[in-house]
């Protein structure tokens, strides 16, 4: 019942086509640790990979899956030193430094746009 946005389909859909495999372990007690996550259902963090002429950066692409405009915090626990928007080319855009804040890194999205997000690393 209601929208595919209020069902969760998006979700569901990564859930049943890359499902997460157990691997085993050592029996020592580990603390709960997510390297990202996003204040909004809307957006979906797509890609996570290094970038390919900085070994200091990642490069996270993101995008928009509920058509409509949204602001979310990409929030990580990773030590980042600089973000900046950059093209699919991972060329920092102009003017897309992102300043990073208490609450993580400020995204805006318009309906189903993509972003690509360069994470320097602190060494």
């Amino acid at each position: 019942a209601g929208s595919f946005q209020d069902a969760g389909v998006i979700q569901c859909a990564y859930n049943l086509n890359f499902p997460l495999h157990a691997v085993p372990a050592s029996s020592a007690q580990c603390p709960a640790w997510s390297a990202f996550s996003l204040s909004s259902p809307a957006v979906v963090l797509e890609a996570v990979k290094q970038a390919e002429d900085r070994p200091e950066a990642l490069v996270v692409r993101l995008y928009e899956a509920h058509g409509s405009t949204v602001v979310t915090w990409l929030q990580t626990s990773l030590p980042i030193k600089e973000a900046m928007l950059c093209d699919l080319l991972e060329q920092p855009a102009a003017q897309g430094h992102l300043p990073l804040e208490q609450q993580g890194i400020r995204l805006s999205f318009t309906p189903f746009h993509v972003l690509s997000v360069l994470l320097v690393l602190r060494q």
